[in-house]
């Protein structure tokens, strides 16, 4: 369906593929991976036709309807999230606003009826084939899956910060029902029961699916073939991720083990001439073996993928009872999100904190960590306790006047140079990185610029709110590594069902029945309750 053939691509001098080769099958679920700068975006550029390639082709019929999710949102408004859904979802689309001019002209008559009415019987036959008398009705339901409550589908589009923005853009894109639907991180601005809906969504479709996705689940469960790019290579791995992971492994293995016997055969034989050069018995043999050498292709060294490592400070200890919840209420007008809720976190556990959009999860989080006061009742902290707070919006916690190791100067004062560009080296800004402003951060990067921080804190409390949203599956690995390793409290809300079965110790689950409390990790919570969600949705 669509090919890519012999394909190069580069900018400047940085090479990001060479003669690649694969294709897009109709109805094929395909995971696109590589690092950050490897492509990928330059991969969905190119079979939507914004880029051509440097050489080879990329083919894909005329008539192939494509969907493209990427992460940028244009200035929407003065629409309602509904009508922008539905404006959104392509000729369908098109098609229901030209039968409403249609129908405006036959209304009015005149000499032009006939060319109307014929127009119109052919605009509504191929409306009709695109299912666009559901149109609105199928809209309210990929909306209520991804989160929009019924009240808010009538509201301005205008209104609603930039990641429900997202998930308006991302329904009209579902909407269309394209042959092939490209999503560049389409779970990004999701909670976990608009993911599973959006997994349960994408794993029925009856289309191609080509997506990048940080969510280890979420591809292990919708793909069946990755497509790989690093190093100026595009490799192609049937299966889900888990078992891209494991092939990709066994594939490095092999490789070193080439390299490294072509490099002893290579030290054996140069050893030997170097040896035996100036011995006139030994000249045929020499020649014999410089001419070997010369002809052998050499292998090149294999890119080794390089695991991020970093460590939390041991912190200082803290008393037995680390935060006490007593009665604590909350509102926003006259919606109630915590009524005299009581909780006690003590030193060593690990809370998970789930529940619906809205059930008051982030909430809870700028409470416990003092940025936001109850209406009612306390929060406090126990004995030598002390806290790194990750805010869901890295923003709120950043300044984007400073380049990123001034944001590390400004909050370490006191640390030498050296400190701070370690710290800055570790969570991946190395040289001209650590000269960025923070404006100009990505999500991912500005994540890891606040966990570099509340790294040099040293709390023995952690309350994160979202804390891997936006970042690569690498550094995610790392963040759950350390935090494994980390002799301290942690109080989170997560999305990513592998940091939650990773670390949770219990969960708080937050709802309209009122707070209940599950003992255990997160498969215990779903192993008792039979949903991996509070709030899940229906697919």
């Amino acid at each position: 369906m669509i090919s890519f053939t012999g394909v190069s691509k580069q900018y400047g001098p940085q090479v990001l593929f060479v003669d690649a080769s694969f294709q897009i099958n109709p109805g094929e679920k395909i995971g696109l991976v590589g690092p950050n700068g490897s492509g990928k975006t330059t991969v969905f550029r190119l079979i939507t036709g914004e880029e051509r390639p440097d050489d080879g082709a990329v083919e894909r019929p005329r008539r192939l309807s494509l969907g493209y999710f990427r992460q940028d949102v244009g200035g929407l408004g003065g629409r309602s999230v509904l009508r922008e859904t539905v404006a959104g979802s392509g000729e369908a689309a098109t098609l229901g606003e030209e039968l409403a001019l249609l129908e405006h002209r036959m209304a009015a008559g005149g000499d032009d009826l006939d060319r109307a009415v014929a127009r119109y019987g052919e605009v509504q036959a191929r409306y009709q084939d695109l299912g666009g008398y559901d149109l609105e009705a199928r809209a309210h339901a990929i909306l209520a899956g991804l989160g929009f409550e019924a009240d808010e589908v009538a509201g301005d589009v205008a209104s609603l910060s930039g990641g429900w923005k997202m998930r308006v853009v991302l329904a009209s894109i579902l909407l269309m029902r394209p042959d092939v639907l490209l999503l560049d991180e389409p779970t990004n601005y999701l909670d976990l029961e608009s993911i599973l809906w959006l997994e349960a969504f994408l794993r029925d479709y009856p289309g191609a699916v080509m997506m990048t996705c940080h969510d280890r689940d979420v591809m292990n469960r919708v793909v069946q073939r990755i497509v790989e790019i690093d190093g100026g290579q595009v490799r192609t791995y049937s299966g889900n991720y888990d078992f891209y992971e494991q092939a990709r492994q066994v594939e490095a293995e092999r490789r070193e083990a080439e390299y490294q016997r072509q490099q002893a055969m290579l030290a054996k034989e140069s050893r030997f001439i170097e040896r035996f050069k100036a011995q006139v018995a030994f000249a045929p043999q020499v020649q014999s073996r410089i001419k070997r050498l010369e002809k052998i292709e050499r292998i090149a060294a294999p890119r080794r993928l390089q695991e991020k490592r970093f460590d939390f400070r041991v912190p200082p200890r803290s008393g037995e009872d680390v935060i006490k919840v007593s009665q604590v209420s909350k509102a926003y007008g006259r919606r109630v999100v915590h009524d005299r809720l009581d909780l006690l976190v003590r030193r060593g556990e690990r809370w998970s904190v789930m529940g619906a959009n809205g059930a008051g999860k982030t909430t809870l989080l700028k409470m416990m960590a003092g940025v936001l006061a109850p209406d009612s009742g306390e929060v406090t902290l126990g004995a030598a306790v002390t806290m790194g707070y990750f805010a869901q919006h890295q923003m709120e916690q950043l300044d984007d006047s400073l380049t990123v190791f001034e944001e590390l100067q400004a909050h370490a004062p006191v640390a030498s140079v050296g400190t701070l560009k370690s710290l800055a080296g570790a969570f991946g800004f190395s040289g001209e990185d650590a000269d960025k402003p923070v404006r100009v951060l990505s999500g991912g990067e500005q994540a890891r610029l606040v966990l570099a921080k509340i790294l040099y804190d040293a709390p023995n409390l952690l309350v994160l709110d979202e804390p891997t949203n936006h970042l690569d599956m690498v550094t995610k690995r790392a963040v759950v590594r350390a935090l494994d390793r980390f002799d301290g409290t942690v109080v989170f809300v997560s999305h990513d069902r592998a940091f939650l079965r990773a670390l949770a110790t219990r969960v708080l689950e937050l709802g309209p029945g009122g707070p209940r409390v599950y003992e255990g990790t997160y498969d215990e919570y779903v192993s008792r309750t039979g949903r991996e969600a509070p709030g899940m949705r229906q697919g």
